[in-house]
């Protein structure tokens, strides 16, 4: 078994850790995910089940429905507003962390890009990573 990944949000109000490893690892490049990162796209680890997930803190949370249609609820700190994670009301098992609030940013590989079709050109994504235009089927 793998070490847990752990992280929280800037200023430690809210902390998570989680066993097991995630099933997808990618850069987003949809409009909502630039517009939350304040840059050309955001970087997530999405783990297959709330089970092996450990939350501490208050977290407040927001839904946003998504380029693919899908309700997503984004949770960030009241704090320090530092985003940490969200989940999908559609698929409740589903658990995904941002890959900078991780304590060990490093552990973060992504696998893909999703969503190129919203990208710019100024946001210099790995050229080795397979791109889509939208969320590829997992």
């Amino acid at each position: 078994m793998s070490e847990a990944y752990t992280g929280g949000c800037a200023c430690g109000a809210i902390r998570y850790e989680i066993s097991g490893e995630p099933v997808f690892s990618n850069d987003c490049q949809c409009r909502d995910c630039q517009r939350k990162s304040g840059t050309g796209h955001g970087s997530y680890l999405t783990f297959p089940s709330r089970k092996g997930v450990k939350l501490a803190g208050e977290a407040t949370h927001w839904n946003i429905v998504g380029d693919s249609g899908s309700v997503k609820t984004r949770a960030f700190c009241p704090a320090c507003g530092s985003p940490v994670y969200m989940t999908y009301p559609g698929s409740p098992d589903v658990f995904t962390v941002h890959a900078a609030s991780l304590d060990d940013p490093s552990r973060y590989k992504p696998q893909a890009v999703t969503y190129t079709v919203r990208g710019y050109g100024w946001d210099h994504i790995d050229p080795a990573l397979p791109k889509f235009d939208k969320m590829p089927p997992m």
